[in-house]
């Protein structure tokens, strides 16, 4: 038993998934699968693709290297102003002990030395756990 309509020389009598109610498809509705995959109707005109407008950037532009390293140029500069008025105001001398050396100099002057000492040695840490992290990079 065929569940299929049709008349007896086997054409179809009613509407089928190919042929909508009432003739025409109404413009927005869905069209069958073999439509939408592809396949060009008889007749039918080619549409030319619309490109969407490339994207606005939404909000504040992304920084670039150039506008780092101003702000890191300038930030510099406010702090070099602040340590120049720094030792201008302790010019007082005093004396230093550094294994079994000693010296005087201006207070401000060894504050200075002790401060790039102490940045030398968090710049060698820092270096060396960096290198570290990269021959562990590169073995995986």
């Amino acid at each position: 038993m065929t569940h299929a309509r049709g008349d007896a020389a086997g054409h179809p009598t009613g509407p089928t998934n190919h042929e909508p109610l009432g003739g025409e498809v109404p413009e927005g509705a869905l069209e069958p699968a073999e439509l939408r995959a592809g396949d060009v109707r008889p007749g039918a005109e080619e549409a030319t693709p619309v490109r969407p407008a490339p994207a606005k950037p939404v909000g504040k532009a992304r920084p670039t290297r150039i506008s780092g390293t101003w702000v890191a140029v300038i930030a510099g500069l406010v702090v070099l102003i602040v340590l120049l008025v720094f030792i201008l105001q302790n010019l007082d001398p005093a004396t230093v002990h550094f294994f079994g050396a000693e010296g005087s100099l201006p207070l401000a002057i060894a504050m200075l030395f002790s401060a790039i000492g102490g940045a030398v040695l968090v710049a060698l840490i820092g270096g060396a756990r960096i290198l570290q992290l990269r021959k562990q990079a590169r073995r995986r």
